[in-house]
């Protein structure tokens, strides 16, 4: 996987158009045209719309498709057992879970569906599997919440697909683009169970239907050009990225008039879009519409949800129906954590400051967060508290290897009187009768994700409330 150091690539490089394009003016003396007041209205509109098209292209790029990459996990269509948790080495994907092993999916569903089976897996072992299309929309799930913990076979079917289901498939998932990722989570309750946890993952199958059902396998769909994703062309081709990956997401018509707008600066589907061939006053206006863009999908994140206790709480709901055509909510989504869950999945407090409202800083303060024992997060599955560096979004580096506390470490930790626990957030050790509690920090910002996995209701309704995170005295 890529290193830290300037690989935030996903992140830093779609989000990061802070290069200059707030200082990008029209030339001096050039009059403000209803053209180029047009051109920057529909750039900033495409690129709050586009973001998690480019995002997740960047991720399936890495992932999937650039086999020299450090991040590579294997072709498409096959699934990637990953038999550890995520860990600082791990930046295709900002805000990384490291609760559960991972395996990835990624689909192609141009000539027929696949078929996804799932062994049984143990009540008390939580696992899901995600299904997410190229817009970053959920569009299904299986798993334990979802569909239980029976074995089964389901069809994930592409956009238009007519054909018959075959027998032996419990539920048909359709997606809206061409292809998606597939994440599936497995429960690990301490390293020792890893084994476990790979032989459930061995059990995890995808085959295309053909194959399922025994029937001739049709055509082959024709080879693509992928284009090198680079986190510095993509500053000034995002929209170049944006056309490539729109042919693989079919206009729906509650989008039709928002493509019409698109294609009047040449954003359409397969087409080569180049800034460069533009005019001064042009490609002025779409930097700015650019750099607008992403100022509105920063203050859309800023906003998501309810501050609580310092956190930021919100019951994400990432569908087409649920998202109503708000882009920017949409963006903020994924760039507060791409390939989120919805919250009846899994709900992601996040940390935003300390009880005296001030910023996050391993390298100003030491905090504590201090559950009471009959306040620990409810849920059906299990909680955690995962550190990030507030810069990237990603794991940090850390002298016990330990990027997150979660319930199944419980029974290790020290608890106070009532039962509850206090967990000591600091970029230094603090100390042998602490160091089980300890949730290490970097020495700057610090980027905070409680998880929440299959909660319940007092989660979900807002009657539970996360602990304020104190800074030391």
């Amino acid at each position: 996987m890529t290193q830290q150091a300037g690989k935030a690539a996903i992140l830093t490089a779609v989000l990061g158009l802070s290069l200059g394009l707030a200082a990008c003016q029209k030339p001096k003396g050039d009059a403000d045209t209803k053209g180029a007041v047009d051109t920057a209205a529909i750039a900033k509109e495409a690129f709050v719309y586009g973001l998690p098209l480019v995002m997740n292209y960047g991720s399936m790029y890495e992932l999937n498709i650039d086999a020299k990459s450090s991040q590579y996990k294997g072709p498409i269509n096959q699934i990637a057992n990953i038999a550890r948790v995520f860990t600082p080495a791990d930046t295709s994907v900002v805000t990384p879970n490291s609760d559960t092993p991972y395996s990835m999916l990624q689909l192609d569903l141009r000539t027929e569906p696949m078929v996804i089976c799932v062994p049984a897996v143990p009540k008390d072992r939580y696992y899901s599997v995600q299904l997410i299309d190229m817009y970053t929309f959920n569009y299904g799930y299986i798993g334990s919440r979802a569909t239980g913990d029976n074995a089964g076979c389901y069809m994930v079917a592409g956009p238009g697909w007519q054909g018959a289901t075959p027998p032996g498939i419990k539920q048909v998932f359709h997606s809206q683009t061409e292809f998606g990722l597939t994440l599936f989570r497995t429960q690990l309750f301490k390293p020792a169970d890893l084994p476990n946890v790979v032989a459930i993952q061995k059990g995890y199958v995808a085959e295309p239907l053909s194959a399922f059902a025994h029937t001739p396998a049709p055509p082959a769909a024709p080879p693509i050009a992928w284009p090198v994703f680079d986190k510095d062309k993509v500053k000034t081709d995002f929209f170049n990225y944006l056309n490539f990956v729109m042919q693989f997401t079919p206009p729906v018509p509650e989008e039709a008039d928002l493509r019409a707008r698109f294609a009047k600066i040449g954003i359409e589907p397969g087409k080569p879009f180049d800034l460069a061939k533009l005019s001064e006053a042009q490609k002025a206006a779409v930097l700015l519409g650019m750099k607008a863009g992403q100022d509105e999908a920063d203050k859309a994140r800023a906003a998501l949800g309810d501050k609580v206790n310092g956190w930021q709480i919100s019951k994400i709901e990432n569908n087409r129906v649920a998202i109503g055509g708000d882009w920017a909510k949409r963006a903020a989504i994924a760039k507060a954590g791409i390939y989120a869950n919805d919250y009846f999945e899994a709900m992601y407090p996040l940390a935003a400051a300390d009880s005296k409202g001030g910023a996050l800083d391993g390298s100003k303060s030491s905090y504590t967060i201090t559950f009471p024992g009959n306040a620990l997060p409810p849920v059906n599955a299990f909680w955690s508290i995962t550190m990030y560096d507030g810069k990237t979004q990603l794991l940090i580096t850390n002298p016990i290897n330990r990027y997150l506390v979660n319930s199944p470490m419980l029974p290790s930790m020290k608890k106070n009187p009532d039962g509850g626990v206090t967990i000591y957030v600091s970029k230094d050790n603090p100390g042998p009768d602490k160091q089980a509690n300890w949730l290490p920090a970097p020495n700057g910002p610090i980027y905070m994700v409680m998880r929440l996995y299959w909660p319940k209701a007092g989660a979900t309704d807002g009657t539970w409330k996360p602990p304020v995170i104190e800074p030391a005295t």
